[in-house]
């Protein structure tokens, strides 16, 4: 009786064993990590193949000079980003094979106890092996309810063991196969990850080509600073129409708020300084709030909604790449220029969708300098989409997000499609870059 006892409860032992190991999910904690891994990778995929091609749209053209080198810049960075996302698949992949050969030498340990213990009870099987010991034990029961439970017994070792050895022994071959395809992967990532590198250091030549062209360069210093100087003087112009626009849809919203009896006192001073300051000139709001549009319980909402989705926004266009960034600064390739801007300037492939940022209304299309301007005002920020053309909306209509608007218009200055991108909040402007999503 002690001896049946005693291997009853080393097949419950073992039964523990199992269901322990069951719970076991080996890469479980890295499924979520691994997917965004590939899908940033994949992202960074998409905007070098589209720099890229923009790069070779501007090879051959002569007035495209500087935003060849802004888009090469672009194209340099995707790609050290593109290394360093491969970097960290390939360090995953080896912790998850470091984690899996850990778990098969674990089991393997397991597996070889359980096969040691199991020959221990087929040999005590053996020898007790004539059938009247078996059927003496289980008639020898007391009562009904202990002769169920004896054969019960005897049921439960022979499955049980069974069960357990030939599930550790999958769960070892699933291991094993999940290794060898860690292996392999691992092999692809570092060949993709040398040609990679390749294309960086090719793409610096390239780079240190164009520092090398220098005195070319030097011949147009005089040309390309007058150009740029008057693209400063006429962005400044638009600025201003912009700006003078922004102010008088603020001043617009407020008095028909305050005819509907919502207006507080903040939306009437935010009309009388807008009343007063929107044929002003000046492109220096976004150290001040002078105007401050007054919202309807709706447009609360919507403005929620918008605020709520910070980091996150979808770029103007589905497919560029930023040649010209927020804030003031020198020119990157000519610096005796200092660029003022209040927004972003993205080139895109000819005929490219202009989309809306967000669901809102559509405050204003203009016509500044021959530049078509397209205006949406979600809230009290406002979105400024300019140098578009095939305009699809008109000034009231609702737009959903990503709708499309219009369509990338050409730059005469420099013979490349480009869209200037501006964010408002009521009459002071604020950095695109913190709103949109990363890229």
């Amino acid at each position: 009786m002690h001896h049946y006892r005693f291997i009853l409860q080393k097949s419950l032992c073992l039964c523990l064993i199992v269901a322990v190991f069951s719970v076991f999910s080996p890469l479980y904690g890295q499924k979520k990590s691994s997917s965004q891994l590939k899908q940033d990778k994949q992202q960074l995929e998409r905007e070098i193949a589209n720099t890229q091609n923009l790069l070779k749209k501007t090879e051959k053209n002569q007035q495209a000079t500087l935003q060849q080198a802004a888009v090469l810049r672009q194209q340099i960075h995707n790609r050290e980003k593109y290394i360093t996302s491969l970097n960290n698949e390939l360090l995953q992949i080896e912790v998850q094979q470091e984690e899996n050969q850990q778990s098969i030498g674990t089991l393997q340990k397991k597996l070889d106890y359980m096969k040691t213990d199991y020959a221990q009870v087929v040999y005590m099987a053996y020898r007790h092996r004539r059938l009247m010991e078996k059927i003496t034990f289980i008639l020898a029961a007391d009562d009904f309810q202990q002769m169920f439970h004896r054969i019960r017994y005897y049921r439960l070792i022979s499955q049980s063991m069974k069960e357990q050895v030939a599930e550790i022994a999958k769960t070892k071959d699933e291991l094993q196969q999940k290794n060898e395809e860690i292996i392999q992967l691992k092999g692809e990532k570092l060949t993709v990850l040398s040609g990679k590198e390749k294309e960086i250091k090719q793409l610096e030549k390239d780079r240190n080509q164009k520092t090398k062209n220098a005195e070319a360069l030097k011949k147009k210093t005089q040309q390309l600073n007058a150009e740029l100087k008057k693209q400063q003087q006429e962005r400044k112009k638009i600025d201003a129409a912009i700006q003078a626009a922004i102010k008088a849809e603020i001043a617009a919203a407020n008095a028909k708020a305050s005819k509907k009896g919502t207006s507080s006192s903040t939306a009437a001073k935010g009309t009388s300084s807008s009343s007063s300051s929107a044929s002003s000139t000046s492109s220096s709001t976004s150290t001040r709030n002078t105007a401050t549009i007054a919202l309807t319980p709706e447009e609360k909402t919507l403005n929620t909604s918008f605020v709520n989705n910070k980091g996150s926004l979808p770029w103007p266009v589905a497919k560029g790449a930023k040649v010209s960034d927020y804030g003031n600064y020198p020119h990157p390739d000519v610096p005796s220029v200092m660029v003022e801007n209040h927004g972003i300037d993205i080139m895109a492939e000819a005929g490219t969708p202009v989309r809306a940022i967000f669901q809102g209304e559509v405050t204003a299309v203009l016509d500044v300098m021959g530049s078509k301007v397209i205006m949406i005002r979600h809230g009290e920020y406002i979105s400024v989409y300019q140098n578009v053309t095939g305009v699809k909306v008109k000034k009231g209509d609702k737009v959903t997000t990503k709708q499309t608007i219009a369509t990338v218009a050409k730059n005469s200055a420099t013979n490349t499609y480009e869209i200037h991108f501006e964010l408002w909040k009521n009459d002071s402007h604020v950095n695109p870059n913190s709103w949109l999503a990363r890229r």
